[in-house]
């Protein structure tokens, strides 16, 4: 792998890199913003020491952690991780709910995994995790008094809630038969692990970000390295990041702990951390289900398995046509809303109506919209039709707007 050469070395520890135009990039995953949702900030990866800290390990570059990131091919492990997400989102009037907001199917009656998106929002969660492979995988969200698992073994997708004794089962198409299994995850569970959410914080595209290894930590009873990001204050000047700290660990480079802090100070608005954690091959009758007795089980058909397949690779292909304004951390994206809200969510009143409660109005040379902000990421929506959403302020929102007149 090619070095990085340091120019200079800032006040703060950080490293700036000089890098050759055309110059391979040395790790490519989705960029930072896109914990958040969407894929517009970058980081360039640049040497540096780490600290002295406790536990006292050797010296390691950034680069060379990242590598090492990249690398890893641990493809066992169990334990429990806490989730704790304050993204400071707006209530929502009328009890409309962000599945509704969203068009999704909450309260639908049934054990689907999109029911349990819109809970993982805000709050603290524990989970249990197992993975032993590519196709074997499962997930569990402990609640007080009930359970919420999704298996993942081979073929089969089954997911269990225990607080009404409903269970969902899929077949995976014939191409995942035949290969790649991974593919038919229900990523939106089985991705809330530090290491998922680390592969979708690195990427290696333009020099609007700082990294550094910051000292050393204990997680989970393990020895790990820190990896601090954050973007040039130069280059972000309108983004909502403070930094995003990733604990590594030391022996197999597995990440045990992802934190994400805004620019505004408070709590962290994303808190990924394995409690515990053990590299050993999980036992096979983790990924083995059986329907409990009694229990409604909402059988999803190959053909309906297929057409949702075929309905998430266009939106894929849609979302990889989004129009990105802006550069690195202060990067904006627009969409054009598909028919507007839905209807359940308007709540009797009309779309600008209903928005008008949760955000703030603006104006600008676009014409007016609503302002939907979190701690996070904020979102502009113009009263005809177009979104503009990032990890920025409002300013740069409504900059955007003005410029995509």
């Amino acid at each position: 792998m090619a070095r990085i050469r340091p120019t200079q070395v800032a006040d703060d520890g950080f490293w700036d890199e000089d890098r050759p135009k055309g110059r391979h990039k040395a790790v490519r995953y989705a960029a930072p913003v896109a914990v958040a949702g969407i894929a517009a900030a970058t980081i360039g990866l640049v040497p540096a020491l780490a600290s002295t800290g406790s536990p006292d390990l050797p010296k390691i570059t950034a680069e060379e952690l990242i590598s090492k990131i990249a690398a890893s091919d641990a493809e066992q492990l169990s334990g429990s991780v806490k989730i704790t997400t304050d993204l400071g989102i707006p209530s929502l009037p009328g009890g409309v709910s962000l599945g509704d907001l969203a068009g999704g199917q909450q309260g639908n009656g049934d054990a689907a995994p999109e029911s349990k998106l819109a809970e993982l929002a805000s709050g603290s969660h524990t989970l249990r995790v197992a993975a032993d492979g590519p196709e074997r995988q499962r997930v569990s969200i402990i609640e007080k008094a009930a359970e919420y698992s999704v298996i993942h073994n081979g073929d089969e997708v089954w997911a269990y809630n225990s607080a009404d004794n409903s269970v969902y089962h899929a077949k995976s198409p014939e191409k995942a038969a035949k290969g790649d299994h991974r593919r038919e995850v229900p990523e939106d569970l089985s991705g809330l692990t530090p290491r998922e959410a680390a592969k979708k914080a690195l990427a290696a595209v333009d020099d609007t970000t700082q990294v550094k290894v910051d000292g050393t930590a204990r997680v989970a009873g393990r020895d790990a390295y820190q990896l601090l990001i954050r973007p040039k204050q130069s280059d972000a000047a309108h983004s909502t990041v403070g930094s995003i700290r990733i604990a590594v660990d030391a022996h197999n480079w597995v990440p045990l702990k992802f934190t994400l802090e805004p620019k505004s100070g408070g709590k962290a608005a994303i808190d990924v951390a394995f409690t515990e954690v053990d590299f050993g091959k999980p036992k096979a009758s983790a990924f083995r289900f059986t329907p409990p007795k009694g229990a409604k089980v909402t059988e999803e058909g190959r053909a309906e398995h297929k057409a949702k397949a075929k309905g998430g690779e266009k939106g894929l292909r849609e979302l990889s046509k989004l129009n990105v304004v802006g550069k690195g951390w202060d990067s904006v994206a627009r969409l054009d809303l598909p028919g507007g809200l839905p209807a359940s969510a308007s709540g009797g009143g009309g779309p600008s109506e209903f928005l008008g409660g949760l955000g703030k109005k603006v104006k600008g040379d676009f014409g007016s919209g609503t302002v939907l902000s979190t701690r996070l990421v904020n979102a502009l929506i113009t009263d005809d039709g177009k979104v503009f959403v990032g990890a920025v302020d409002k300013n740069a929102l409504i900059d955007a707007a003005d410029a995509a007149k």
